[in-house]
């Protein structure tokens, strides 16, 4: 067996994740078929290259000595590929926008506005669940930009040489629950209110697992936490079988009630990355306009906003509507790592 850059790339996704699983997840492969290819490298080169443990991989010295080597070598032949397409792109009249995320309801209307207004850009849409499993692949040269939600708690790993544009400093995260829920005729839900009912949260979603364990233990709660995507926790919300986290811009549902929970106790932080600040100043616009777009149709959300706001802050130029400084990061933010 010979080496190749793929087989360098495997490597290095094991080490950043720690984890057989979590390097899956980023490669797109199977646990099992990301397993046979270590030990196929592991044989090649003559020698183990990482430690297995129930709590994860972790790189033997030889494993560290192959990283540094290959780290390199992936990201140069990375930056090869991304110019190699940008220079065709640009020759054919029209240049691909390569674009991950995870779930927002403002990429719609960012691809929309984003077409509309640069004709020769064609975004490509990529969804993850994992916001640092997206930033690897900016780094890497896979994609050209990020659109992702950190965790209050759980910091993403920003790989260096990434530049950062924050969209919005702090989010709360909002609850939902069945529209006949006796909390859900109040205006803000405490976590007390919701002491006998069972979550339902995604764990493959980067921090969120935790942040929910975090708030409810804080509150002296220790309910049954379900897992699910949340596509089956809001159907299983609207028939009152549990109560799960939602996003502020969550569309309204008439079996549903999206409602603040008391103290904001959840918060994420919303981030665009890229590799330099020019492709982040082509962007940015559209995404900030999108995003507040979906923010003033989100009935629970206006509200919020509308009781947080200072009534003597401005609203920030070259947006459209309402804007809120006190949880919206300017569009001249720099570039840094993610707060601990």
């Amino acid at each position: 067996m010979e080496l190749e850059v793929r087989h360098l790339r495997v490597l290095c996704a094991i080490a950043d994740t720690g984890s057989l699983h979590k390097a899956a997840r980023e490669l797109g492969l199977a646990q099992p078929s990301l397993s046979t290819q270590l030990r196929r490298i592991e044989r090649a080169l003559g020698a183990q290259l990482f430690v297995r443990a129930r709590t994860g991989c972790r790189p033997t010295p030889l494993g560290l000595a192959v990283l540094c080597r290959a780290r390199p070598l992936v990201a140069e032949f990375a930056a090869i590929v991304t110019e190699t397409r940008a220079a065709a792109a640009r020759a054919a009249g029209g240049f691909q926008l390569r674009i991950g995320a995870t779930a927002s309801r403002a990429i719609p209307g960012w691809l929309r506005l984003l077409r509309a207004r640069v004709p020769r850009i064609e975004p490509a849409l990529h969804m993850g669940v994992s916001g640092n499993a997206l930033l690897g692949m900016v780094a890497a040269g896979r994609l050209d930009m990020a659109f992702v939600h950190e965790v209050e708690g759980s910091p993403l790993r920003i790989p260096p040489g990434l530049s950062l544009r924050v969209l919005v400093e702090r989010e709360p995260q909002f609850v939902t629950l069945a529209a006949d829920h006796p909390a859900a005729s109040r205006r803000e839900v405490s976590l007390t209110d919701l002491a006998d009912d069972r979550w339902m949260v995604d764990s493959t979603v980067d921090g969120e697992w935790a942040a929910l364990c975090r708030v409810l233990r804080a509150a002296g709660l220790d309910p049954e936490i379900l897992h699910g995507d949340y596509l089956t926790a809001y159907s299983l919300a609207a028939i009152g079988e549990v109560v799960t986290v939602s996003q502020p811009t969550a569309h309204p549902r008439p079996d549903c009630a999206i409602r603040p929970l008391e103290g904001d106790p959840i918060g994420v932080r919303l981030l665009l990355a890229a590799r330099t600040e020019a492709e982040l100043d082509d962007v940015y616009p559209e995404l900030e306009e999108a995003y507040w777009a979906v923010a003033r149709e989100a009935p629970a959300y206006r509200q919020w906003l509308a009781r947080a706001r200072p009534p003597e802050e401005p609203e920030p130029s070259g947006t459209r509507g309402p804007v809120y400084r006190l949880v919206t990061g300017r569009p001249d933010t720099a570039a840094g790592p993610c707060r601990p």
